[in-house]
């Protein structure tokens, strides 16, 4: 594989997580007015909705996407189950908790890396190493760790395992795999209804949900699943670890909050570790 489709394949990652980075300002709008089991199946509803056209008419045309759309179900129970995790256990813990603990998918991967691909090097090492430093202080965790911070942990190994079910998948079709991929995802409709009944959503909300389908669901997966044709699983959960710097300057920008010392020094150490994993990933010596 070429170093410019491994250029490409990270540049298509780092389309992904600006996306989702963008995506916490809005995502604080609506869980303060929708409760986070319907806002999960309705974004994703939604975001499915809007690919659906494609994947009918590419199966009318006579393509095949069979491949596409098994790997992309199951990637996608991966991805529902780490998203219910992660809300229902930040009921319990606190928000940075909630923040470093999803990070630490990023070291499931690499153990996931080091003992099935066989395939580890002291860049990798020393990037997950400056990774982890620099997620701690740009969250701030702090406590015990409690039933919260358990389910949490459990969210990030299905995160993990999202990651490497689209390596092992590689889809050829990234639409329709993404397509598949939130099917998993609106299952939570039902027993959202029991236990919520059924949701007042205002004009504005909705149009917050809107974009956060298309351009953080839609958008961020397909770009996810193209780009980890040419990236290695390792660098992969190396550059995603930037989702929580993006997070951080949006809010700045959008909600005004603020910055501290610590957290511009956790993020300069997040992007040290990605430098080395993307060296490592490009094969430069």
């Amino acid at each position: 594989m070429g170093r410019g489709k491994r250029f490409i394949g990270v540049a298509a990652l780092l389309g992904t997580v600006l996306l989702w980075g963008s995506s916490f300002p809005g995502i604080k709008v609506v869980v303060d007015i929708v409760d986070p089991m319907t806002y999960v199946w309705l974004r994703s509803l939604i975001a499915a909705l809007v690919l659906a056209p494609y994947v009918v008419l590419g199966i009318r045309r006579g393509r095949d996407l069979g491949d596409s759309v098994r790997g992309g179900l199951v990637t996608g129970i991966a991805f529902a189950l780490g998203l219910w995790l992660q809300g229902w256990g930040t009921r319990y813990t606190t928000a940075s908790n909630s923040a470093f603990i999803t990070g630490l998918n990023v070291v499931f991967v690499h153990i996931y890396v080091a003992l099935v691909g066989r395939r580890y090097s002291w860049r990798l090492a020393s990037s997950l190493a400056l990774s982890i430093v620099g997620l701690y202080l740009l969250t701030s965790p702090g406590g015990g760790f409690g039933l919260g911070d358990t389910l949490i942990l459990l969210g990030a190994l299905m995160w993990a395992a999202q990651i490497i079910l689209i390596d092992k998948y590689r889809p050829e079709d990234p639409i329709a795999f993404t397509y598949a991929e939130l099917v998993p995802s609106t299952f939570f409709l039902a027993p959202s209804l029991l236990v919520y009944g059924e949701p007042r959503i205002t004009a504005g909300v909705l149009l917050v949900i809107i974009y956060l389908a298309v351009a953080c669901a839609d958008g961020a997966f397909i770009l996810q699943a193209y780009g980890q044709r040419y990236v290695d699983p390792a660098t992969t959960a190396m550059i995603f670890l930037l989702e929580p710097v993006f997070a951080t300057i949006f809010s700045v920008i959008m909600l005004h909050e603020e910055i501290t010392h610590l957290q511009l020094v956790g993020m300069a150490l997040i992007l040290s570790a990605l430098y080395l994993s993307v060296r490592e990933s490009m094969g430069t010596a």
